[in-house]
């Protein structure tokens, strides 16, 4: 009985998660128990936090810029940080708004999760001298219950209007960073249409975000 109300519990805490915080546990692939994407992480949930101001009306596109609507009060220190970065400059495009910040959004949200006991931080240190700390999921149950929350607004029939915003943003943004561990390899031709629709309210987004991770992709390549 404990550990059934210790599981509701958590599902009850990642339903509340802002945009960027599941996005984090979304690129957890539970098969081979780690987590993915590192290379991209940064942008993907610097994109995320762009994309729950949108949705929360705080943030709307205009002429390709990220131009603030309403003022933010709430009390989620992500989402804070980076209104207090937009507003604190003049307009820029959304592509320059993913990446100044990303550390710093990456490790207030993994700190955020830990804080709400969703993820571990274990302390480790890479060749005995380098600290770091192993993030390790400590409710695969709700993870993995997100995980399929999204991949059914991707590859179900319900009419794209009617998922749920937060899984329409996550699936598009994660086909926007070539996620695999939410769509295999060729399921973004496959489903293309399905993800536009889904994308839709936050396409410049998206746009900007799937040119980073290009961009990324390809200075690693090179170097």
């Amino acid at each position: 009985m404990a550990e059934s109300s210790s599981s509701s519990s958590s599902s009850s805490s990642l339903s509340s998660l802002s945009l960027p915080a599941k996005m984090f546990l979304l690129t957890y692939d539970p098969r081979r128990d780690r987590f993915t994407a590192r290379a991209e992480l940064g942008y993907l949930l610097r994109a995320a936090a762009l994309a729950d101001l949108v949705l929360r009306g705080h943030l709307a596109d205009e002429s390709g810029k990220a131009w603030p609507v309403k003022p933010f009060t709430g009390a989620d220190p992500v989402l804070g940080e980076l209104w207090g970065r937009i507003t604190g400059a003049r307009p820029r495009s959304w592509r320059r708004q993913l990446g100044p910040g990303r550390r710093q959004t990456l490790r207030s949200v993994r700190d955020q999760l830990a804080d709400a006991g969703l993820i571990g931080l274990e302390p480790r240190r890479a060749l005995g001298l380098i600290p770091y700390s192993k993030v390790t999921v400590r409710d695969q149950a709700s993870v993995r219950s997100l995980g399929e929350r999204v991949g059914r607004a991707i590859r179900g029939d319900e009419p794209a209007v009617r998922v749920a915003p937060d899984c329409a943003a996550l699936a598009a943004l994660a086909a926007s960073a070539g996620l695999r561990v939410v769509l295999k390899l060729g399921e973004r031709r496959r489903y293309r249409q399905r993800l536009a629709e889904l994308a839709r309210p936050i396409e410049p987004i998206c746009t900007a975000l799937r040119r980073a991770v290009e961009l990324q992709q390809a200075a690693s390549s090179g170097s």
